[in-house]
């Protein structure tokens, strides 16, 4: 072939190769320096210490984990197996489960049991846990990680609360380490060992979304939430940090439309262990009990009140016959400080009256016609078959309960009941 035909040919071969390095020797040119910064090629992103950080957390803490069954007093007919959820005959995933694990499922004729967990905090073998997993159980059954088992006592539980404490009868046991709840802060990582839908010590991680969610309708204290999902079989799973410290007890509500995605809650665990000593001590937990309605003090009513900053728990409605009503409190009134301890925020208030015992007189300091005043309010007790009510009806809705709207059994409340 003439010479001059194998140009075109040279030519394109060229453009196809990688031009940093040239055709060849004679056809390369020097690459234009370019007027911008050219970034590095980016590595692998890789975190062997971070995973090895949850490796550790589960061998260090994870044997204080106890998986619990319960068998309910009252039998339900019909109830729903644990596994698979909610699935019908022709689900393909429930014929997976059949055909490759069939023992794994329930017997139809099988005795209904309540499944969760809990975890160890006395070495002499006591538990704690969601007061829902063994309320009207008259069977507690508590599963170790070394599959040693234990028929359990219900020590005392606190409705109000959602706590319950357990027995069983073992001494020289792993316990938790408990940390400070109040040194969360949003962002931060967190990991759970629970039991969905009866998975023994399964972990789960995630992070702190708030520190202090209130959600009366579950409970007067202020919830730690977290993008950890949990659903059935978790209840009382401990909540820890990165440290291996237990800062929560996880708390599953139910909920007819299923699992919340992306979100769950946790009971601080300085709020569990500060009852803990009352179910240990008295089988029993007292709570104080105010008879207000409150809400959050915002700038707008700050303002309209003539405070300098949006403080303290404003009085929506308040109980004729109860405590604060007696003593002189009225709606409109902005509770500042309780037995001399400041109210920044309403959330405050509830965790603060229910630490005291019914019968304690509480100097409250508030705010009223523009200026402070003070009060001395004998505190009466919490009902535990109403641990709270929320919403804009709170004063108004038959039977004490109240209407807000919500996800299920979850609210999210404009006003909250103390005691």
């Amino acid at each position: 072939m003439p010479v001059a035909q194998w140009i075109p040919i040279l030519v394109t071969a060229c453009v196809m190769t990688v031009t940093s390095a040239g055709c060849s020797a004679g056809l390369s040119r020097p690459s234009p320096t370019p007027d911008f910064a050219v970034a590095a090629k980016a590595q692998p992103v890789t975190a062997p210490g971070f995973v090895n950080r949850f490796s550790a957390l589960v061998q260090q803490s994870g044997p204080a984990v106890v998986n619990i069954s319960s068998i309910p007093k009252k039998q339900v007919t019909n109830a729903e197996s644990l596994w698979p959820p909610a699935a019908s005959e022709h689900d393909p995933f429930l014929q997976f489960f059949r055909q490759f694990s069939p023992n794994s499922l329930p017997d139809a004729g099988a005795t209904p049991r309540n499944v969760g967990s809990g975890f160890i905090v006395r070495p002499d073998g006591y538990i704690l846990t969601d007061a829902r997993l063994v309320a009207d159980a008259k069977e507690v059954n508590v599963k170790l990680t070394d599959r040693r088992e234990f028929k359990a006592s219900v020590v005392g539980i606190d409705q109000p609360s959602g706590i319950a404490l357990l027995k069983i009868d073992a001494h020289g046991l792993p316990t938790v380490k408990i940390g400070n709840p109040s040194d969360m802060k949003s962002g931060q990582w967190v990991v759970a060992i629970g039991a969905p839908y009866g998975f023994e010590n399964t972990v789960t991680a995630g992070i702190v979304s708030n520190t202090a969610r209130l959600l009366p309708q579950e409970t007067y204290i202020p919830l730690i939430q977290t993008d950890v999902t949990a659903t059935t079989g978790d209840e009382g799973a401990p909540l820890f940090n990165l440290t291996g410290e237990a800062i929560g007890i996880t708390l599953v509500a139910p909920s007819p439309e299923g699992v919340l995605e992306g979100i769950s809650f946790a009971v601080p665990i300085d709020a569990a262990m500060r009852i803990e000593q009352q179910l240990l001590l008295h089988r029993r937990a007292e709570h104080g009990h105010l008879g207000v309605t409150i809400q959050d003090v915002t700038w707008p009513l700050a303002q309209s009140f003539r405070l300098k900053k949006p403080v303290g728990a404003l009085i929506s409605s308040i109980d004729r016959n109860g405590p604060a009503a007696r003593s002189g409190l009225r709606s409109g009134d902005i509770i500042l400080r309780l037995n001399g301890t400041d109210i920044n925020d309403s959330s405050q208030l509830p965790v603060a009256v229910a630490d005291l015992r019914p019968g304690t007189s509480a100097h409250i300091q508030y705010w009223r016609d523009h200026g402070p005043h003070e009060a001395v309010v004998v505190l009466g007790a919490m009902r535990d078959t109403t641990p709270a009510s929320t919403g804009p009806d709170a004063a108004t809705s038959p039977g004490g309960r109240s209407n807000s709207s919500g996800y299920g059994h979850f609210k999210f409340p404009h006003l909250t009941t103390v005691g």
